[in-house]
């Protein structure tokens, strides 16, 4: 006779812990074929009678049970209870129990026992039952950075490998697919110094995160579909000896830094890849681009100059004075916003009593039309380095676009040397207050800021394609990103927006414009205007968002916000990048993706930055990372032991 009989039903099985055995298995459970009699589980480990076991264990009642029904029991582990109270299941709903530290077994003989109570009506139930052996290493756990780099290698390229668990490297039988380790010293953590992923459907650029393997002598890439160019990361690390990257789709030319003497190359395969050294880039010649890994001294380079473009033209206005058009000169492609007086202007913001912020435009009021409209008025500042140029462009831009992301012009005043421009009004003022809680304004959570982020990307992107010509802002910061009242994003100041060339760099050369430190270094060396310039200042928007760093600051020793960034990634530790003011309320996949979503957007080369389309695609998965890891991680509140797990020894949930 069968010991067990199984149960099952058709219904869902709520599932709110973070320990997710198989759906069809919580909708079946085993229970005594003796209903007097206890469910047992029984073995035995002869090879190692010593052997510490975590137990855990699964229950739901999917029995419709009559009025007087109960279903209570106890569990016991080699006849010693393992808590004590009894057990009640949960109608169609999940409860985990597992064991606060490892069990061990008499002589190797296990047994697991449900028995129920005096009081039950019914025998126990086990829905689901797992066990894990405790392993003991004697090598020391993989090196850290090595481990962060290669789960992040994992994450960008969405790899699915089954035994990329654990510990990369040890015990040797389960060593990660792919990969070769150092060990000749068992007292000193391995390192990882050979990565073969091969044939295995990757996408994308080839991932900033390889360069943490700083012990890597193999990278085989070949048969993906790889784009982008070959970064010069990869002359720079210094143990590596063999590089393939062949049957892939990368463009541009091979970096010098590959050429080195005893470096083996193979890049057959990629039609595009420039292998001569006629197509080469040419040196550049006048001023460093900012990068990752520039010295400090470089950046503040950048950084001076620029302040000092921007300071040197305010100062020539100022002299010369502001000379406008006349009003009948400047003309609109649109008619259908209001123009309004001065008069009117002074009348809807009651003498310009309540400022709302200052800009290079001029300050910025509040104000009110037809009595309830709340609106906010921007008036041209007569020390403004800007004038009727800026203010023509801004009117012209917005009397012809209409995106839910982009500040809608309500109107705007002409009138002699008055001129003003009056938007919608956001009661939740810009995002750089929120960031820093400046004007005390809240600090906003992770998942709204990955929010505001896509709502931002969709307005650059509507920019970019959906106007006719296409725009780019040439002004995208922290800044310049409006809140309303529920914290959707809109972005506003279009002074400095200009068209470009669909699909390529504008030919008419450009006056250098926007705001240092998120300013394109490309743009600024080469004057050429196009939508990669939007990308860039995007992706330091995106870095602030995330490490609520200042983007330059001239007292750190890697004064840009991507060379701090970059030097903490190779540190390895997400924590120590992400906000502090996010208090670790976030999940790590989501954090990990937009950094470095975030890091490609701001590349030196316009060539490897992602256009809009794509940084709008990348951040929906981010947020669809951020709900799935919030939704896996609900419900341990409401487990009978609920305990801090060092996740170092004890079994992780799925």
């Amino acid at each position: 006779m069968k010991e067990w009989t199984q149960i099952s039903t058709d219904l869902e099985v709520k599932n709110d812990n973070k320990y997710v055995p198989p759906e069809d298995a919580l909708k079946t459970a085993a229970t005594p074929t003796n209903t007097s009699a206890p469910l047992k589980i029984e073995w035995t480990n002869s090879h190692n009678p010593r052997a510490q076991y975590y137990v855990y264990r699964h229950f739901a009642e999917i029995q419709d049970l009559r009025a007087n029904d109960i279903r209570e029991f106890n569990m016991l582990w080699n006849g010693v209870a393992m808590s004590p109270d009894p057990e009640i299941p949960t109608k169609l709903e999940v409860n985990t129990i597992y064991s606060q530290s490892p069990r061990i077994c008499d002589e190797g003989k296990c047994n697991f026992q449900l028995i129920r109570t005096n009081r039950s009506t019914l025998p126990p139930l086990l829905n689901a039952f797992e066990v894990y052996t405790v392993i003991q290493f004697p090598q020391s756990e993989t090196n850290e950075s090595d481990v962060n780099a290669i789960k992040n290698i994992g994450i960008t390229y969405a790899l699915s490998r089954i035994n990329w668990q654990g510990d990369p490297c040890f015990p040797l039988h389960l060593r990660w697919d792919g990969l070769n380790c150092s060990n000749t010293n068992m007292s000193m953590p391995p390192r990882i110094t050979t990565l073969n992923l091969s044939s295995s459907g990757l996408n994308g650029n080839i991932a900033a995160f390889i360069q943490s393997l700083t012990q890597l002598e193999t990278l085989d890439l070949s048969n993906n579909n790889l784009t982008g160019e070959v970064p010069d990361f990869l002359g720079n690390m210094k143990s590596l000896l063999f590089i393939n990257l062949s049957g892939n789709n990368l463009n541009g030319s091979i970096p010098q830094a590959l050429q080195k003497k005893g470096l083996e190359l193979s890049v057959e395969g990629n039609p595009r890849l420039c292998l001569s050294d006629s197509c080469r880039k040419p040196p550049k010649k006048k001023f460093p681009v900012a990068i990752v890994a520039s010295v400090a001294s470089a950046a503040l380079v950048i950084a001076v100059l620029i302040l000092f473009l921007v300071l040197r033209k305010k100062k020539s206005t100022i002299g010369k004075g502001i000379h406008l058009q006349p009003p009948e000169e400047v003309t609109f492609a649109n008619k259908n916003r209001r123009r309004f007086t001065y008069s009117e202007v002074l009348q809807m913001t009651n003498n310009l009593q309540r400022e709302l912020g200052k800009g290079g435009f001029g300050k910025v009021y509040h104000g009110t039309v037809n009595g309830s409209e709340q609106v906010a008025v921007k008036v041209l500042s007569q020390s403004s380095t800007q004038g009727d140029k800026e203010f023509k462009a801004e009117v012209d831009l917005l009397l012809r676009v209409h995106h839910t992301n982009l500040v809608s012009l309500v109107g705007y005043c002409y009138e002699g040397d008055h001129l003003a421009l009056i938007y919608e009004f956001l009661p939740n003022g810009d995002l750089k207050q929120h960031l820093s809680g400046k004007g005390g304004k809240s600090i906003i959570n992770w998942s709204i800021r990955l929010r505001i982020a896509l709502e931002a990307a969709l307005g650059l992107e509507y920019l970019h394609i959906g106007c006719k010509p296409p725009m780019v802002h040439r002004d995208v910061k922290t800044a310049n990103i409006l809140l309303d009242e529920n914290f959707k994003a809109k972005l506003a100041d279009f002074g400095l927006s200009r068209s470009f060339q669909g699909g390529c760099e504008s030919q008419e050369l450009t006056v250098i414009a926007g705001t240092p430190g998120y300013l394109d270094p490309e743009y600024y060396r080469t004057n050429r205007l196009a939508e990669k310039s939007d990308v860039y200042s995007f992706g330091i928007v995106l870095l602030e968002m995330i490490t609520n760093q200042p983007v330059i600051n001239q007292t750190s020793e890697n004064s840009l916000i991507t060379q701090w960034v970059g030097f903490q990634i190779n540190r390895g530790d997400i924590h120590e990048i992400m906000d502090p003011n996010l208090g670790k309320d976030y999940d790590i996949n989501s954090a990990w993706r937009a950094l470095e979503l975030a890091m490609s957007c701001a590349n030196p080369s316009s060539l490897n930055r992602p256009s809009m389309s794509q940084v709008i695609h990348e951040l929906k998965e981010c947020i669809a990372c951020e709900n799935t890891g919030i939704s896996k991680n609900r419900g341990l509140e409401s487990q009978e032991m609920n305990v801090d797990l060092d996740t170092s020894v004890v079994p992780m949930a799925r």
